[in-house]
């Protein structure tokens, strides 16, 4: 039998050559098929890549639309750094050799960027670089594209802002790329929104009934507006387009059960807002019931101590940015018994120099504490300047808890609540359980008597007095955080704490707590109804109302003084 010369002979010194020749040749090309198969298949190659961008130079705005259309359909990331230099404005070509780059300006001369790479080829001047225009038709395909593949990214963030971004868009021509990304994800949170995008999509761009009715089951299991929106919309488009009538009854049931959940969290915002605009007036009225349903004193400087507790945290701050910038976020703990000190010393001054000689006559207290008022806030503005003044609030209390049913829940209208449930907790602790509140308890019930029995009147009426200005600085603190520090801040509350004041009872505090939470919900769901105007109005005249039937209010003072 004739020998083949082109095979070695068997168990030879060449044989086990060429075994091991093959052996590795099939161990290459395993690691090459391994590696072709762990690269993505939507990858550009370096040169195909390059000449798709060559091509972005052209006069032609319909050929960049194909051309951008083209990069963006295979979700290449190396992709979207191009387009959003096109985008912004930062892609040239070189007039040096015609070659398409990213130019960034670096001083006085310009960086040329590869497109492929990245890193720097070169630099030029201006003048060297012939910048690549778009239009804005161009802008908006631009914005879609880079949405598109942005879903690729490997940070969370930006995924999920290219997921709202085709959530708005609902572009059907998203949707092959949105479907590779659903494949991909791997977050939970971000799968699920991913999903509720496509169905977006199924919805409007649906080609059977199955498909529609699927997405609108989807979608009417979500409490969002935008999700209203998207059912209202196809709705509405449903009217004019011959949609199977199954489809569009279950629209309109998936509408009305969308809307439905989202009038309840409406109504709980309503309420927050209520005792939100409650907790204020709270701190305005508390102290407030102290001087007027305790004393008898109609206290028309009330909100000038207010507005006294408002620059008193903004001096504070100012002292804390001078002298330890490094600790301001403590200037609001030392502002708050600051407030308290400086308007409850300001307040037993007012009750020792005027109030002490006009008890039993109310309307003279009214007219003295009126020209009182007028004339501290003249001092406020000769020592502080007419301008509003802010203070910065703290770290704590900036934000907000955002839920994708559109209830807001802003971090220092929380505190001010907490504030104002901590502070009335106070001022009934030093009511029932120290000589103090005793005393004054003994004298709001019989002045005389009290009298009698040894207790300073003179000596509680000072202290009730400044307790209750105090109170009101305190309540400026608070209103620091959310208004401006004006002259004419405490004008804007002293009507809407008288009116909590009667309203609850002369001198109750729980009727204080009481009638500010009520007056503060009512409001709020009165405004979005009749305007906040016309809301403010409608309250004052039903408490008018209300008190032509129950004068003493909510909870009548009890005492032989007052029943006298």
């Amino acid at each position: 039998m004739r020998q083949n010369n082109f095979l070695p002979a068997p168990g030879g010194l060449s044989a086990r050559i060429f075994r091991r020749f093959w052996l590795s040749l099939m161990a290459v090309m395993v690691v090459a098929v391994m590696a072709s198969s762990a690269r993505p298949a939507w990858a550009f190659s370096d040169e195909q890549l390059r000449q798709t961008v060559e091509k972005l130079n052209t006069q032609s705005a319909t050929k960049k639309l194909d051309i951008i259309a083209k990069m963006a359909a295979d979700g290449d990331p190396r992709v979207a750094p191009v387009l959003e230099a096109l985008l912004e404005g930062d892609l040239y070509v070189s007039k040096a050799d015609d070659r398409v780059v990213i130019g960034k300006k670096q001083g006085k001369v310009w960086q040329h960027i590869d497109v492929v790479s990245g890193a720097v080829t070169g630099e030029s001047a201006s003048r060297d670089l012939g910048k690549i225009r778009i239009n804005n038709r161009l802008r908006g395909a631009l914005r879609d594209a880079l949405a598109s593949l942005n879903l690729f990214s490997p940070d969370l963030a930006t995924r999920r802002a290219a997921v709202e971004t085709i959530m708005d868009a609902r572009d059907p021509e998203m949707a092959p790329l949105l479907k590779r990304a659903i494949e991909r994800e791997e977050n939970p949170d971000l799968l699920a929104r991913m999903e509720l995008a496509q169905a977006t999509m199924a919805l409007a761009a649906g080609k059977t009934s199955e498909e529609r009715l699927d997405a609108i089951n989807t979608l009417a299991g979500q409490t969002t507006p935008q999700i209203r929106a998207v059912l209202l919309q196809f709705v509405n488009a449903a009217e004019t387009e011959n949609y199977d009538p199954k489809v569009v009854a279950a629209a309109k049931d998936a509408v009305a059960s969308v809307e439905g959940r989202l009038k309840m969290w409406q109504t709980a915002g309503d309420v927050y807002r209520g005792i939100s605009l409650g907790s204020v007036l709270l701190l305005a009225a508390v102290g407030l019931a102290i001087t007027f349903g305790v004393m008898g004193v109609i206290n028309m400087a009330h909100g000038e101590m207010i507005m006294i507790g408002a620059y008193t945290t903004y001096a504070v701050q100012q002292a804390f940015a001078a002298f330890w910038p490094a600790g301001i976020g403590w200037s609001l703990a030392v502002a708050v018994p600051m407030a308290f000190l400086v308007s409850g010393g300001v307040g037993v001054v007012i009750e020792r120099v005027i109030i002490r000689f006009l008890y039993g006559r109310p309307l003279e207290t009214l007219l003295a504490t009126w020209g009182l008022s007028l004339a501290l806030q003249q001092a406020i503005r000769s020592l502080f300047g007419a301008s509003n003044r802010q203070v910065v609030a703290p770290d704590f209390m900036s934000g907000a808890i955002e839920f994708s049913t559109g209830l807001v829940l802003t971090y220092n209208r929380l505190w001010i609540i907490l504030f104002s449930v901590i502070v009335v907790a106070g001022i009934a602790f030093v009511l029932r359980y120290t000589a103090f509140g005793l005393q004054m308890r003994a004298v709001t019930q019989n002045r005389r008597m009290a009298g009698s029995v040894g207790i300073r009147t003179g000596y509680v009426d000072a202290l009730t007095f400044g307790l209750g200005s105090g109170i009101a600085g305190i309540a400026g603190v608070a209103l620091s955080q959310i208004d401006n520090v004006s002259p004419n801040l405490g004008q804007g509350y002293i009507i809407d704490s008288f009116m909590v004041v009667v309203f609850g009872g002369v001198g109750n505090l729980w009727g204080t707590v009481l009638g500010a939470f009520s007056l503060g919900i009512v409001n709020k769901f009165l405004e979005p109804v009749a305007g906040a105007v016309l809301a403010k109005i409608f309250v004052l005249v039903a408490l008018i109302l209300f008190i032509q039937k129950r004068p003493k209010g909510l909870f009548a003072l009890k005492g032989r003084a007052v029943e006298a």
